[in-house]
């Protein structure tokens, strides 16, 4: 029988799930599962309201959101003024109103750790419910070639550093932001014995990802999706 702490944490669990699906899902041909370091190799702020005014469509309403803010503190914080980059996210919140670069970060961050954390326990239901499907088969082979090797995986979070919005572009309705990450991970993988075969269940490895979402704004579901992941330098 549930006691009344049992339903209210369950019930945070479910609210945070799904606020993390907004931020997550297509493919664009470069996909490879998120950072595997068992292989051999080297409160958000609400988004800005706009308010229609009679007679004027949403699609104005939007530009407007854009354009009427000081260039200079448009995306504080996020770009810099005139970069392409500025550009790029103009185009974007053009298009959509609802869109924020710094609620988008807090939400981006969210997933990077949910992604990575699911991959390497080989949990694949949530991996299913965070991907779209292609992008997840691409992940549940990777999963299934380790455990036909009988191998297993640890993995945690130190530190999320950095994240940042290094490219942001509107292709037709479809927006793309690309976002580098900087953490820090403890992360060993164990043979069927149980042995350490690569990393260190004790020493922190430094990690950059590079990992492109992607939202067709002609769409009513507001989901992000993961569309590419790349190792930084």
């Amino acid at each position: 029988m549930f006691d009344i702490y049992t339903i209210i944490f369950l019930a945070l669990a479910v609210f945070i799930f799904l606020r993390l699906r907004s931020v997550l899902g297509q493919r664009t041909g470069r996909e490879r599962p998120p950072y595997d370091p068992y292989a051999a190799r080297e409160p958000a702020r609400p988004a800005d309201k706009v308010v229609t005014l009679p007679n004027r469509s949403p699609e104005a309403a939007a530009k407007a959101a854009v354009t009427d803010a000081p260039p200079g503190e448009r995306w504080k914080g996020v770009a810099e003024a005139g970069s392409p980059l500025a550009a790029g996210l103009d185009a974007i919140a053009t298009t959509d109103a609802e869109f924020d670069a710094t609620q988008f970060l807090v939400g981006a961050r969210a997933a990077y750790e949910m992604i990575v954390n699911a991959f390497a326990e080989g949990d694949r239901r949530t991996l299913k419910n965070l991907l779209s499907r292609e992008v997840y088969d691409g992940f549940e082979s990777a999963i299934t070639d380790r455990e036909k090797r009988g191998e297993t995986v640890e993995s945690r979070f130190v530190s999320i550093d950095k994240a940042e919005i290094t490219a942001a572009e509107l292709r037709g309705r479809s927006a793309q932001l690309t976002v580098r990450f900087g953490s820090q991970l403890v992360t060993a993988t164990r043979d069927k014995a149980g042995a350490v075969i690569e990393g260190n269940a004790e020493a922190v490895t430094d990690v950059t990802d590079v990992w492109t979402f992607a939202r067709d704004l002609t769409s009513r579901d507001p989901n992000w999706k993961l569309v590419a992941t790349e190792a930084g330098q």
